[in-house]
């Protein structure tokens, strides 16, 4: 078992005036969504899958499918309102006042850290393309209060990824090679392991079976739930 807890001391992990934020990460298969439906039966815990269908349907445009059709051509477009889809997410008032802890599969963080530091790496975004999408982040960051108290990274070597999403059949995944899963996997790595994660981390090995991974799950439950935060 490799599951670990690496703490970021100089960050608040709670806010009073806001519910506990967690936020799920993992490369694409690794078991997020998963994860988030483990925790439904917590009534003080709202859960937000990641925004796929309005990634789909974007006044009829299927940006989804058209990113993983050609990453050079619709990568800006697509990050632009996938940050504004995880804003919304990330920052929306609790449903109701019970709310003690929002989950949210992947973050704005993970946006720019993450798949926006690698698709200028490998050449997706132009540097004028990228510093938009970072001025964009910077302004939100002093703006708005998006801080995360804690993420739980479900780690995954890219061979079983792939073969998880070869199973699943979305449509939208079927281009997507091995070479670009092995991308996000460094991208994941290169972020959680610098500075400006930002807040607490808890790892998870993810290539080990559903069932295991939930033992992890509930051992670490108090944790992911806020601690004391909690009801």
């Amino acid at each position: 078992m490799m599951s670990n807890i690496k703490s970021v001391s100089n960050v608040a992990r709670t806010v009073k005036s806001r519910p506990f934020r967690v936020a799920i990460e993992g490369n694409i298969g690794s078991g997020k969504s998963t994860c988030i439906k483990f925790f439904e039966k917590y009534p003080n815990m709202e859960k937000h899958a990641e925004p796929i269908n309005e990634w789909r349907d974007v006044s009829g445009h299927n940006l989804l499918g058209l990113v993983y059709s050609d990453l050079n051509k619709w990568t800006f477009p697509f990050q632009h309102y996938v940050h504004l889809t995880r804003l919304k997410i990330q920052t929306s008032p609790p449903c109701h006042s019970k709310i003690t802890v929002k989950m949210f599969e992947r973050s704005v963080q993970n946006s720019r850290y993450c798949f926006v530091e690698n698709a200028r790496k490998q050449g997706y975004l132009h540097d004028a393309e990228y510093e938009v999408l970072n001025k964009w982040y910077e302004h939100i960051t002093k703006q708005i209060d998006i801080r995360l108290d804690l993420i739980v990274y479900l780690k995954t070597t890219p061979e079983v990824v792939f073969e998880r999403m070869m199973k699943r059949g979305r449509a939208e995944e079927s281009e997507v090679p091995l070479e670009y899963l092995q991308q996000v996997h460094d991208a994941y790595e290169n972020w959680l392991n610098s500075p400006d994660v930002g807040c607490e981390v808890l790892t998870i090995d993810a290539d080990r079976s559903i069932d295991v991974v939930k033992e992890d799950l509930e051992r670490y439950s108090y944790k992911i739930l806020g601690g004391n935060h909690t009801n």
